[in-house]
């Protein structure tokens, strides 16, 4: 029976850890010769935390925001990149709202 304990308490807590975890948005260092700029793109991204405690697509909010902007203006990548984060309450919620906006360039 205590092995069981111990097995569900490790099983339980690598479950809510593995909720914890986030992908980071991809950044480039490119010299003006690589790309040619294509124009402004801008997107958003929503995550909600549902009691505070369950995240509903909270984790790669970023990068589908920096992915978004990126396909809006049909390029391969941003530059001039800026992030801004707004957020709303509700009863049994808090949401998160990410913008990405920046200069969408095309790789040569």
């Amino acid at each position: 029976m205590k092995m069981l304990k111990a097995f569900s308490t490790i099983l339980l807590s690598s479950v809510m850890l593995a909720g914890c975890s986030g992908v980071s948005m991809k950044t480039q260092n490119l010299n003006e010769s690589e790309y040619t700029v294509i124009g402004h793109g801008q997107a958003t991204a929503t995550g909600l935390m549902l009691f505070q405690f369950i995240p509903i697509q909270q984790n790669d909010r970023f990068v589908r925001a920096q992915k978004a902007a990126i396909e809006s203006r049909g390029g391969d990548a941003m530059i001039n990149v800026e992030v801004q984060e707004d957020w709303f309450w509700a009863w049994i919620l808090n949401g998160y709202q990410t913008t990405v906006s920046g200069d969408v360039v095309k790789l040569k």
